[in-house]
């Protein structure tokens, strides 16, 4: 079912805040609980990571009011982000279809900035995103069966 979520980076405590989010609305974490970047399988070509880095949060989901998904991973400078207020949320939106989220994406790209294209990752979902020309910042990730 089509859904739309709320996304965001910190620079190293995603898991102190999400447990302070989940504090203040209760209920569990979505899913297994909190993915890391050490549950990554090794990618080709990408640099060792540190312990403390392995040890950081991959994914982290909690649903919080009518269904909405709050999200949220660690953004570090030590894998080549700069969080900064205003570049630190996303609206993460997870069609039904590959079809309407290509749809989507291209009509939000569209004099836009492309960050990451359109790609089948590992966790099994059509995942991507862009800046739009107003720059507010989307993420798409489908999960319909990866082909």
């Amino acid at each position: 079912m089509a859904s739309v979520g709320t996304y965001l980076n910190f620079p190293r405590h995603t898991e102190e805040a999400f447990n302070f989010y989940k504090s203040v609305f209760g209920g569990e974490f979505a899913g297994n609980g909190i993915m890391r970047f050490g549950d990554v399988p090794p990618q080709e070509g990408a640099p060792e990571m540190s312990d403390e880095d392995k040890n950081l949060v991959m994914h982290v989901g909690l649903p919080i009011l009518n269904g909405h998904l709050l999200m949220g991973t660690d953004a570090p400078e030590s894998m080549g982000f700069t969080v900064t207020i205003g570049n630190n949320s996303y609206i993460c939106l997870s069609p039904d279809t590959r079809t309407e989220t290509q749809r989507l994406f291209d009509g939000l790209s569209e004099s836009g900035v492309v960050t990451m294209p359109l790609t089948d990752m590992f966790w099994g979902s059509l995942y991507g995103s862009c800046t739009d020309k107003y720059g507010v910042q989307w993420m798409f990730d489908c999960v319909e069966a990866v082909q």
